[in-house]
């Protein structure tokens, strides 16, 4: 019997407000990550680390984060999305304050590895709450639209407010800040939030494949570290990346044995989702190099200050909020996915390629401007409909895992990007001023960016190929996307829908 959701007469429909909640909260953990990127130098003048160590407290957060993606993810479908969720927030800004209040580096350190920890609850089971409340095609691409927008923008304050803060008060309301920003997401899931959001009392959680996948994902993460760090060819890069692959492979084996795996097979098995995954991949591989570069250019070479930094990229951002929640939410019950993905990803290479123009001595305007908007609202094109079909075709069964899968495809693509396009890029620079002994160290270091820019722009076409042979999804697809759900979304939605 089909499932038609409707609304009661005089009842509001409570799943706008929820969106507005959760994407609250998940702002909060994009905008801690961007500014205390912006914060770091001053954190790091003030607690006395090393030069050696203040790459840790970025990569602290990275590691808990990425490596206890899929547990959180499980654990959300199998103890319920909102205690979860709660939990999540919650410890992120217990973890906050902590951090806000290090006195020695070990402290930060800590501070930062938790809030991974703790982000790794929060993510997967704000994605699949939203997956899970929206399974209509037209609502839903438009909840995914708005959910991007608030994330996007979270990243674009953070890089402001990370200069601000810092160059008005101090780094530590880097930290401090997500105090106040969390009390409203806080109270609402508390008083909006079902208390039963798709608990799984049948299935058992996989312990061991829970110990092998974090293990390996952070041991994979640090290998990538390792890279940027001591080169790709060093033994402790090998080694490491050779102990990845004997955990990732021992993690594969237990999966296929166990009756309840965390990662079951199906969930990769989609050739939707695997496309959604992996270009989403490639897309956040390409933003991460691109951050990198475009951040050391202006403060590097133009000397732009922090604040006036995180103001060059707003343009980026703006045009990728548009992207996302005018464009594709408008057009992803129109037209194909992947005619949306394929374009917006060939936008934002040409775009990329534009930034080849640039010198030394470039303005901000016309060519970073240009740029800018066309990357922002190429990806913004691009990586909305990547996130909807993440969870394509799932129930309350994997909502959770599979809404995990995205954010470790994102995760290891933007730990990729790092290690790898900042490799390619000191490679270059370091090779062109041993072949131009004569040349000027800001020369150098453009044309090292020019060369990343290449790489960005071949990765960005290889997700729009990527798109095209396995996103084979239509807008009809889409539409009717909630027949595959296995349980009602009732639960979600309270009393303003009803089935019939």
């Amino acid at each position: 019997m089909d499932i038609l959701m409707t609304h009661v007469a005089g009842q509001p429909d409570r799943r706008w407000l929820i969106l507005l909640l959760i994407s609250a909260a998940q702002l909060i953990v994009v905008f801690n990550d961007a500014i205390m990127t912006v914060a770091l130098p001053s954190a790091q003048a003030d607690l006395h680390i090393s030069d050696g160590g203040r790459q840790w407290v970025i990569t602290a957060y990275m590691l808990t984060f990425g490596g206890l993606l899929l547990l959180g993810g499980r654990l959300a479908d199998l103890l319920g999305r909102k205690l979860v969720f709660i939990v999540g927030l919650i410890g992120f800004v217990l973890a906050s304050t902590l951090g806000g209040a290090a006195a020695a580096p070990w402290m930060l350190l800590g501070a930062r590895a938790l809030q991974g920890a703790f982000g790794a609850l929060l993510a997967p089971a704000a994605l699949s709450l939203i997956s899970l409340a929206f399974p209509d095609g037209r609502e839903r691409a438009k909840a995914f639209g708005v959910f991007s927008s608030i994330v996007i923008t979270g990243g674009a304050l953070g890089l402001l407010a990370g200069g601000l803060l810092t160059e008005y008060l101090t780094w530590r309301w880097a930290m401090f800040i997500n105090i106040p920003l969390a009390v409203i997401p806080i109270l609402g899931a508390l008083a909006y939030l079902p208390a039963h959001t798709g608990r799984d009392r049948t299935t058992r959680l996989d312990i061991p494949g829970a110990v092998l996948a974090t293990a390996g994902i952070v041991v994979l993460i640090y290998s990538f570290t390792l890279a940027a760090d001591h080169g790709w060819g060093a033994g402790a890069t090998l080694g490491s990346f050779a102990a990845a692959i004997v955990l990732l492979g021992a993690f594969t084996l237990v999966q296929a044995r166990t009756r309840d795996p965390l990662l079951p097979f199906r969930i990769l098995t989609d050739r939707i989702r695997l496309g959604a995954y992996l270009s989403a991949a490639l897309g956040m591989l390409s933003a991460f190099g691109l951050l990198l570069f475009l951040t050391y250019y202006l403060q590097t070479v133009k000397n732009y200050s922090a604040a006036l930094t995180g103001l060059a990229f707003l343009p980026m951002v703006i045009a990728q909020i548009i992207g996302a929640a005018q464009i594709s939410a408008r057009l992803m019950h129109r037209v194909r996915p992947r005619i949306l993905m394929i374009s917006g990803y060939l936008v934002a290479a040409a775009s990329v390629l534009l930034l080849l123009l640039l010198d030394t001595d470039s303005s901000y305007s016309p060519i970073l401007l240009i740029a800018s908007i066309g990357i922002g609202l190429g990806l913004g094109v691009a990586v909305m409909p990547a996130t909807s079909l993440a969870t394509h075709g799932t129930g309350h069964r994997d909502a959770g895992v599979a809404s995990a899968m995205i954010n470790v495809s994102q995760q290891l693509g933007g730990a990729i990007g790092t290690a790898l396009l900042n490799t390619v890029a000191t490679s270059a620079t370091a090779a062109y001023l041993i072949s131009h002994q004569a040349g000027q160290p800001g020369v150098a270091l453009v044309y090292g960016y020019r060369i990343g820019y290449l790489w960005i722009a071949g990765f960005l076409l290889a997700a729009g190929l990527i798109s095209v042979l396995l996103v084979n999804a239509g807008p009809s697809d889409a539409e009717s996307e909630s027949a595959v759900v296995d349980e009602p979304v009732d639960e979600l939605v309270g009393e303003s829908t009803v089935s019939t």
